[in-house]
C-alpha cells in the first residue's frame, strides 16, 4: 500500500505501537512525523529509519500532559511544513492497578491530562494544519476499555476513564469534523501484541488462533486511510480472545 506524498504525525513515536506506526508509513513512503515525550526517543526512531534510507523522517518533542507542549509542537510544524495530511494520536501513559490508590495523583492526572485533554488539544492546534490538506484524516488509537460494559483491560480506573473521554470525544468530533471533510477514524482494540516490522514483523502468524497485532492495527488504519473520501470508517472495534 503506497503511501507516497503523504505527510503523516504520529505521537507516542518514541516506542511499542508508535515506532511500529512511524516504520510502516515511513517503508510506504510517507513523510513521517515522529513525537515523544522526550527528544531522544524520537530521535532514536528517525535514526533507524534514516540508517534504512528513509530520508522524510522528522523528530520533534512534544508532552501531551502539557498543554504549551503542544501548542509548541504544533507551531513548529506549521512553520516547517504548513499543512499535515494524517493525524494520529497515538500517545498515551499506562496507569495499572486494581485499588484507586494503587496509583499516585501525578499517575492519575497524566494519564488523563494526556488520553483526554491531550488528544482534544492535539487537535485543536492541528485543525489548521489539516484543513490545509486535500485529504484531512485523524485517527486516535483508543482502547476496548473506552467501551461501558468492558472491564477485562488491566488498566487503573483512571485510565478507563481517561480512554472512555478519548473515545466519545472522537465520536462527536467525527461527526462535526465530517462536514468539513475532515474524517475521524477510532480504533478500539483490547491488549494486542506489537512487533518490529523492522525485524521480520510482517511475517508473524495471525491467524484466527493468534492475538491481535500491531501489524492488523496498522493495516486497518492505512485501509480506512487510502479509501475514497466518499466513505468515512468511523471506528474499529475487535473481538478479543
Amino acid at each position: 500500500m503506497s503511501n507516497a506524498n503523504l505527510r503523516v504525525v504520529i505521537t507516542g513515536a518514541g516506542r511499542e505501537m508508535g515506532r511500529s506506526l512511524a516504520i510502516r508509513y515511513a517503508k510506504s513512503g510517507a513523510e513521517v512525523l515522529l513525537s515523544a515525550r522526550n527528544i531522544e526517543a524520537a530521535e532514536k526512531v528517525r535514526y533507524e529509519l534514516k540508517e534504512r534510507g528513509f530520508t522524510y523522517v522528522h523528530a520533534f518533542t512534544c508532552d501531551l500532559s502539557d498543554p504549551a507542549s503542544i501548542r509548541a509542537f504544533a507551531q513548529a510544524v506549521e512553520n516547517k511544513f504548513g499543512h499535515v495530511d494524517v493525524l494520529i494520536n497515538n500517545g498515551s501513559p499506562w496507569a495499572e492497578g486494581e485499588e484507586l490508590d494503587a496509583a499516585s495523583d501525578e499517575e492519575i492526572t497524566n494519564v488523563i491530562m494526556s488520553c483526554t485533554a491531550g488528544t482534544a488539544l492535539m487537535i485543536k492546534h492541528f485543525l489548521p494544519l489539516l484543513r490545509q490538506s486535500e485529504r484531512p484524516d485523524i485517527v486516535n488509537i483508543i482502547s476496548s476499555s473506552a467501551h461501558p460494559l468492558t472491564h477485562d483491560c488491566e488498566g487503573h480506573a483512571a485510565f478507563y476513564a481517561a480512554k472512555a473521554g478519548q473515545g466519545r470525544m472522537a465520536e462527536t468530533l467525527s461527526l462535526r469534523l465530517r462536514k468539513e471533510g475532515i474524517r475521524v477514524i477510532s480504533l478500539y482494540p483490547p491488549k494486542f501484541d506489537n512487533s518490529d516490522p523492522l525485524i521480520g514483523g510482517e511475517q508473524i502468524s495471525r491467524t484466527s488462533k493468534d492475538r491481535l497485532t500491531s501489524e492488523s492495527l496498522i493495516d486497518c488504519i492505512q485501509f480506512a486511510v487510502n479509501m475514497p473520501r466518499d466513505c468515512c470508517i468511523r471506528r474499529f472495534d475487535f473481538e478479543s480472545l
